[in-house]
């Protein structure tokens, strides 16, 4: 939503235990400076990469994650799309793929059910460190990964927390390795 209205809103919560904000390329060309006001405002920020490279004025999404941080969040995350996401915090980097799929149908919405798998995730288990908002970029990424495959919501009206924990489960068996 418009940041002007981000920011009204904001001033009404009291004592929030975590605010999360995402924006969008509309806003950063319209608002950059009520974007940035709003990201000083909030302990999570999450944009995509080309969001993070317009607001930011650089190519690099390592630069441009640097930058998120010194505007005021705690935690800043960039999702790059079918390519996975990035965290970064004050002394922590986390770098995650995306779920693979073989067949995409409708890519609408993934960002949208990307955040809300993530926030969802952190509400559950009322845990909003940083270690926890990595495995909440995992479960954002599975959401995500149901959403793509059908149009609309479909795939999401048929999920199961069965089918969730499935797909965590190989997530994990995917990325892990020795050292």
């Amino acid at each position: 939503i418009n940041p002007e209205l981000q920011l009204r809103v904001l001033e009404q919560v009291r004592q929030p235990k975590l605010v999360l904000c995402d924006t969008m390329n509309l806003w950063i060309s319209q608002s950059r400076d009520k974007v940035l006001e709003v990201l000083s405002r909030v302990d999570v920020a999450l944009m995509n990469d080309s969001e993070a490279r317009q607001l930011f004025e650089t190519p690099s999404l390592i630069r441009a994650g640097r930058r998120l941080l010194q505007a005021g969040p705690r935690v800043g995350i960039i999702k790059k799309g079918e390519h996975g996401a990035l965290l970064f915090a004050d002394n922590d980097f986390f770098a995650a793929p995306s779920y693979p799929l073989e067949d995409v149908l409708d890519p609408t919405g993934a960002g949208d059910s990307f955040a809300g798998g993530l926030i969802g995730f952190v509400a559950y288990t009322n845990d909003p460190s940083v270690d926890n908002l990595r495995k909440a970029v995992i479960y954002g990424s599975i959401v995500a990964s149901f959403n793509v495959e059908d149009f609309s919501l479909n795939a999401l009206r048929r999920v199961t927390p069965e089918d969730i924990a499935r797909r965590y489960e190989e997530f994990v068996e995917m990325t892990q390795f020795e050292t």
